[in-house]
């Protein structure tokens, strides 16, 4: 069983991960919180195939929630309510960034913030294991079930009956101290009459215990073997007709793909037994219990799927669920905040690296990333079809902002230019139908201009605290003060090589490049990242409550702090930001 800790910021959620087999959390990176939190944290639980979370409750030094606690909860809230089925527990914790950030520095010099979530979350998780593991320690007469071996059940002993796999809810862990019994103060004497038949009682439940033991390891091997797939023969080939033709010896039909299809209104079972029945699964009863277990059952959509006998019954399940409807498909997901070269200089983690995980060569990459592109969300960017508007711009990265942030769903072998051609379409059907263009002139910006403001605020906030941080930015502008945007500057770093990690802040903010805002006044040429729905509706509509604020920046505690002067801003940094405003960026 694996279970997901959470670290809930109010910038960035701290993930660790942990498997009740080994009893040891690790740290599991971090999620922005960019509107497309909830969605990511699902992602990842789906990876790990499990609906059971640890979330960190902030509380003071003398024990009360604070604000933070609340945020946790209404989180908490919204993960369950997008989640059916899924099991989440808080877990009482203070000052855990701290303690993390203590750990990372013997470690290593130089770490992310977000590093410092990912490793808050794994001290979480760690807290949470050896808690139930001390409960389950205390006396067989414990209230929680023993079923928590493997951390199946709900260990909540004041949860009713009703809150099983089925029923989407926050749980609380519950302290609640053992009650000894008295001791007594004389020495009964041993009744020798009840030593045999209690040994004969014994003996028995040993047996029963034994068979017991020997039933479930038979049953769990069986459960497990019909998981599995139907042929282990070897499909490496496009087709079975290729593999025909070649030394194969595997026969045709099974590497044949076999067209299943899913009705409205069919149950799992049916599912199953079509899928028996077409020769694709061992077992449908086992089909079957591993849906309902995993809570995929309901999640199964309707359509024509093409399966393989080399598939096993899991993967049958997750594409069913997936709903990805013909093997000719492929989807892409691009997240806001992402950028084409990837964060800090890890490709990885970019647009790019995406591309070439579909299969795209690096010559189909460049052409595609450096076509002219006739698309009115464009305008701006060309100062006529063979040059880029401002030659600052890298030619590889003329697109960097424009690749809108959703999951897109193409046919293999479809040419990038028309996937990207596809992409840039969303985005302007995005601009025309919120009216971003003539909400972005009323403010006095291009449309070109609003999209990379746009992708800063993207960087620099949580969606709530966009419509501020635009304020700020556009007094900064209006007044021809430069933005001074530290993601600006950390872009600036990763498109000139710069090794951050290897680099001191000072080093990061002199970088001589016009996207540092830091040391440039001005927008920077171009977008440093993919904006958000939110991130363009803020340029368009800032909050008018900031209209005299000229500076901000995020507290240990997570709020978004303003101020309109440099004294006073540089005061709000001694109140409020002791940690955060020295760590690396």
């Amino acid at each position: 069983m694996r279970i997901i800790g959470l670290d809930v910021g109010t910038k960035r959620i701290g993930v660790a991960k942990a498997d009740t087999s080994v009893r040891i959390a690790i740290p599991n990176g971090y999620v922005l919180v960019n509107g497309q939190e909830i969605p990511e944290i699902l992602r990842i639980a789906r990876l790990n195939d499990t609906n059971f979370f640890v979330v960190g409750l902030p509380r003071s030094n003398d024990g009360n929630e604070t604000a933070q606690s609340a945020y946790a909860r209404k989180f908490a809230d919204t993960l369950a309510a997008s989640m059916p089925g899924a099991r989440i527990y808080f877990q009482d914790e203070s000052l855990t960034s701290v303690v993390a950030e203590e750990r990372l520095k013997k470690r290593k010099k130089n770490f992310e913030k977000g590093e410092i979530d990912a490793e808050a979350a794994s001290i979480i998780l760690q807290d949470f294991i050896e808690h139930y593991a001390a409960k389950l320690a205390q006396n067989s007469a414990s209230k929680i079930p023993n079923q928590l071996v493997n951390a199946a059940t709900n260990i909540n002993p004041s949860a009713s009956p009703a809150a099983t796999l089925g029923s989407p809810e926050v749980q609380s862990i519950i302290n609640e101290p053992t009650k000894s019994e008295p001791e007594s103060t004389e020495s009964p004497r041993p009744d020798r009459s009840l030593e045999k038949p209690m040994k004969k009682v014994k003996r028995i439940l040993l047996s029963l215990f034994i068979l017991l033991f020997l039933a479930g390891l038979f049953g769990g091997g069986y459960y497990w073997y019909s998981l599995q797939p139907v042929s282990s023969a070897n499909c490496r080939f496009d087709s079975a007709k290729a593999a025909s033709e070649s030394n194969e010896k595997e026969s045709n039909s099974v590497c044949e793909y076999q067209t299943i299809e899913i009705s409205a209104g069919e149950s799992v079972k049916q599912i199953a037994n079509n899928l028996k029945q077409a020769d694709l699964i061992r077992n449908p009863l086992a089909f079957e219990l591993y849906s309902r277990i995993n809570n995929l059952h309901a999640k199964l959509k309707t359509g024509k799927y093409s399966f393989r006998k080399t598939m096993s019954a899991r993967a049958i399940a997750k594409q069913l669920v997936n709903g990805v409807v013909s093997s000719d498909v492929f989807n892409l997901t691009i997240l806001p905040g992402a950028n084409l070269l990837g964060d800090k200089g890890k490709s990885q983690t970019g647009i790019i690296h995406q591309f070439r995980t579909l299969g795209y060569s690096e010559e189909e990459i460049n052409q595609a990333l450096t076509k002219h592109y006739d698309n009115p969300v464009l305008k701006g960017l060309y100062a006529d079809e063979t040059k880029l508007s401002n030659p600052e711009i890298p030619a590889k990265l003329a697109l960097e902002g424009y690749l809108y942030g959703e999951t897109y769903q193409f046919y293999n072998h479809e040419k990038l230019e028309n996937v990207i051609t596809t992409i840039l379409n969303q985005f302007n059907d995005v601009v025309v139908s919120n009216q971003l263009e003539e909400k972005f002139k009323a403010r006095g910006l291009s449309l070109r201009e609003g999209i990379i403001l746009a992708s800063i605020i993207q960087k620099e906030a949580r969606t709530e605290d966009m419509p501020g941080v635009s304020m700020v930015f556009q007094n900064r502008r209006r007044l021809g003060i430069a933005l001074g945007s530290d993601v600006t500057a950390t872009y600036a770093a990763d498109i000139t090589g710069i090794d951050r990690t290897n680099a001191t802040n000072a080093d990061i903010l002199a970088v001589n490049s016009l996207y540092n805002t830091r040391k440039f006044p001005g927008l920077p040429p171009g977008p440093i990242a993919v904006p958000s729905k939110a991130a363009l509706l803020a340029v368009a509509e800032p909050d008018s409550s900031k209209a005299s604020m000229l500076y901000f920046l995020t507290g240990d505690d997570g709020l978004m702090y303003y101020s309109s002067t440099d004294a006073e801003h540089n005061q709000k940094i001694r109140d409020h930001c002791q940690k955060l405003c020295k760590v690396q960026i």
